[in-house]
């Protein structure tokens, strides 16, 4: 699942802002609004709907939901079923629950469509970057030690037993951390939550992944863009989403400079090393799972690859700003994206 903690992720989503229009109610239809933090991560469901009381107790039930998951999935819960994965590495597999599975497979369809770039098992890099608020420091690690701990990144060494219900990691010492892909498919099960219950048209965000369901009364919801180099909540671009997932994944929530270069919380499973040819990836597709995983992955291949994925893989649009600050935007989101400013550039 997610980092849940202010500690080292393979990739904190990018903030995505939220601008949607709050027109007149129509047919007693409003918005209702309720934010809570949740897995170290501000968590915002935003409804439009004439039964508040009937909205409100499909929100209560996310939060009950979100707070299982992570006890299931978190890499800072000791008996949770990823720590005991890791717990295990190299010795045996252990049973896990189909959580963890389905997240796990999803995280190898991933990986396989990146070349690897997107990885769960960079865990083991866990503590080696300081991004925190609460510990960085400026520090360069030590080469050898990324060496040696990057050679155990390898999804491929995953092993999945879905009729003995098991999961093994081959080698000692791997460790799996959910930080680039639990966040969508929590903001999955939230909507699966809102659908069974009736609700149509809502907002669920949680950190930079989102699903915008249906409309906001008469029109789609209007999405916001971060600036990557911009002020805090600045956006240089909206969309008009219905019915999909908007997950970004940028260079800019946990980083710092030194000698004129950026290093930020987004590394390179080949390199052990932030990734260094995107400032931020913003993709849209049908399930916030895949949406979450691939904003990562296409960040660290960069700009060119990158998109050539997103042309390829039906039904996913994107939107990238390169290292060198161009703007790169999927065929199918032409028209349909409106630029307000040109990102802005720096380091």
């Amino acid at each position: 699942m997610v980092d849940f903690s202010p500690k080292l992720t393979s990739v904190i989503a990018a903030c995505l802002v939220f601008a949607a229009c709050t027109g007149p109610a129509s047919g007693g239809a409003h918005l209702v609004d309720r934010t809570r933090s949740s897995m170290g991560t501000e968590l915002r469901l935003t409804a439009w709907t004439n039964d508040e009381p009937g909205v409100v107790a499909a929100f209560e039930a996310i939060f009950r939901e979100f707070d299982r998951l992570e006890g299931l999935l978190s890499n800072w819960q000791e008996d949770s079923d990823v720590q005991r994965l890791n717990s295990a590495a190299g010795q045996h597999p252990v049973r896990v629950g189909t959580e963890l599975r389905d997240v796990l497979e999803t995280a190898r369809q991933v990986s396989d469509w990146t070349n690897g770039k997107f990885d769960v098992t960079f865990g083991v890099m866990s503590g080696l970057w300081k991004f925190d608020y609460q510990n960085q420091d400026g520090t360069i690690p030590d080469h050898r030690e990324v060496v040696r701990r990057r050679s155990l990144i390898n999804y491929r060494d995953i092993e999945l037993d879905e009729r003995n219900g098991t999961a093994f990691l081959r080698r000692h010492g791997m460790v799996v951390n959910l930080g680039g892909i639990g966040k969508g498919y929590a903001v999955d099960r939230a909507r699966a939550i809102l659908h069974e219950r009736g609700f149509r048209d809502f907002l669920i965000q949680f950190g930079g992944d989102m699903y915008a369901g249906g409309r906001e009364g008469d029109r789609p919801w209007k999405l916001g863009i971060q600036d990557p180099r911009g002020p805090a909540n600045r956006i240089f671009a909206t969309v008009d989403v219905s019915d999909s997932t908007f997950s970004t994944s940028g260079d800019y929530a946990r980083s710092f400079i030194k000698d004129g270069r950026r290093y930020h919380h987004i590394l390179d499973p080949a390199t052990g090393e932030p990734s260094q040819g995107c400032r931020s990836v913003t993709i849209m597709t049908a399930t916030a799972t895949i949406a979450d995983g691939l904003s990562t992955g296409v960040f660290v291949l960069g700009p060119e690859r990158g998109m050539a994925l997103i042309e390829q893989l039906p039904d996913v649009e994107g939107i990238i700003v390169s290292a060198k600050n161009a703007l790169l935007v999927s065929s199918g989101l032409q028209g349909r994206m409106t630029l307000l400013s040109p990102p802005a550039d720096g380091p």
